[in-house]
C-alpha cells in the first residue's frame, strides 16, 4: 500500500490551497506544502466557491451603488482576477498560444513557458471573458449569486481530475513538483463540486457538469496528443473553460 492509498485530508490543506490558487495573504509552511504535494487538490473547490461568493458579494454591492448589471459583472470578473491574480487566465493564454502555436511537441512547450502571450492566447482571453462577462450580466439581471458562487466550486474540481489522470508533460515545473494527487483527493474535490452544485443551482447541475465535462475531456485528449501530458496552464485552461460552461449552461437553464 503506497501513500496515495491511504490518504486522509488534514486542516492545514485549506491553506495550501489558497496559497496556490490565490493572492490572499495567508502563511504557508514550505516543508507542509513539500510534504502534501498534491494532497491538497481536495479543497480547490472550496477555494473557488470562496473566490465565486467574494465576485458575487463584489457584485451584489454594485448593484445596490447603483450600477448596471452589465457594470456590476465586469465588477465580478475584475475582483475575481484580482484575488487569483489572474492564475487560471494566463493558464489559458499560455495553453492557446502552446497547443496552437508550434509545430511539435517541444516546442509547444517551449511557447507555453514563454511570457509573452500570442494571437491565440489573446484571442482565447478575450472570447472566454466575453462569453463569463456576458453569462454573469444575466445572472446578475437575475439576481442568481448562488449560480455565480457555484460555478467557482465546480470548475475547479476539473482541475484535479487533469492532474491526476494525466502524466506531466515536463519534468519540471510547478505541476511537476507538486505531483499527482491522491484518488481520495480526487474523489473528495469532486464531491464536493457537485454538493456544492446540486445546493445552489439545483436541476442545472447535471447539464451545467456534462458541459464543463465534455470541454475539458476535449482540453485533456487535445493536450495528451499535443503534449504527452498536462502541465500548470492545461490546469488552468480546464478552470476557465469548465467555469464559462457552467454559467452559459445557468443561464440557458434560467431561459428555458
Amino acid at each position: 500500500m503506497n501513500e496515495r492509498d491511504i490518504w486522509r485530508p488534514e486542516a492545514g490543506d485549506l491553506v495550501l490551497a489558497l496559497g496556490l490558487l490565490t493572492r490572499l495573504p495567508v502563511t504557508v509552511s514550505a516543508r507542509r506544502a513539500a510534504r502534501r504535494g498534491a494532497a491538497p487538490a481536495w479543497a480547490w473547490p472550496l477555494v473557488g466557491g470562496l473566490v465565486g461568493a467574494v465576485g458575487a458579494a463584489a457584485g451584489a454591492l454594485a448593484i445596490w451603488a447603483g450600477l448596471l448589471p452589465a457594470l456590476a459583472a465586469a465588477t465580478i470578473v475584475i475582483v475575481q482576477v484580482l484575488l487569483t491574480g489572474a492564475l487560471h487566465e494566463d493558464g489559458l493564454a499560455d495553453t492557446a498560444d502552446g497547443m496552437w502555436g508550434g509545430w511539435d511537441r517541444a516546442r509547444r512547450l517551449a511557447i507555453m513557458k514563454d511570457s509573452q502571450i500570442g494571437t491565440y492566447g489573446v484571442l482565447a482571453l478575450v472570447l472566454v471573458t466575453l462569453l463569463r462577462w456576458l453569462a454573469l450580466s444575466l445572472l446578475v439581471g437575475t439576481n442568481d449569486w448562488a449560480a455565480i458562487i457555484a460555478s467557482g466550486a465546480i470548475s475547479r474540481a476539473p482541475m484535479a481530475v487533469l492532474m491526476a489522470a494525466l502524466p506531466n508533460a515536463r519534468d519540471n515545473g510547478l505541476s511537476h513538483r507538486v505531483g499527482r494527487p491522491p484518488r481520495g483527493a480526487v474523489f473528495t474535490a469532486v464531491a464536493l463540486s457537485a454538493f456544492a452544485g446540486a445546493a445552489l443551482i439545483g436541476t442545472a447541475l447535471l447539464p451545467a457538469a456534462l458541459a464543463a465535462g465534455l470541454l475539458c475531456l476535449w482540453l485533456a485528449l487535445t493536450a495528451r496528443a499535443r503534449l504527452g501530458g498536462q502541465t500548470g496552464d492545461i490546469l488552468g485552461a480546464s478552470q476557465q473553460l469548465a467555469e464559462v460552461a457552467v454559467l452559459v449552461i445557468v443561464t440557458a437553464h434560467h431561459a428555458a
